[in-house]
């Protein structure tokens, strides 16, 4: 090994705030038009809002999560092996 592949060995590695994951939110991925297209969201709890007449519960809110595999609790994050090709598939059909 080189030095500068000792450097980037050393260096390589992804800021626990970029993969820690965000309060009262969960990832969630919805089917796209086929199978093999999944569209990650996230599912972000409300707190419950209190009124005159007692407490409401309010429902979650599922927004588009444009962070990709870095807060998905089940990927393990390599930066020197890159993103897994998945839309290679669907891209080729294109």
């Amino acid at each position: 090994m080189n030095a500068k592949e000792q450097f980037v060995a050393r260096k390589a590695h992804v800021d626990g705030a970029a993969v820690t994951p965000l309060p009262n939110s969960r990832k969630v991925h919805v089917e796209g038009s086929r199978p093999d297209i999944r569209v990650p969201m996230r599912e972000i709890r409300q707190s419950d809002t209190k009124g005159a007449t007692g407490i409401e519960r309010n429902p979650p809110i599922f927004v588009y999560d444009c962070s990709g595999p870095y807060t998905d609790p089940a990927v393990t994050i390599d930066i020197r092996a890159g993103l897994p090709p998945l839309r290679a598939r669907w891209i080729e059909e294109r």
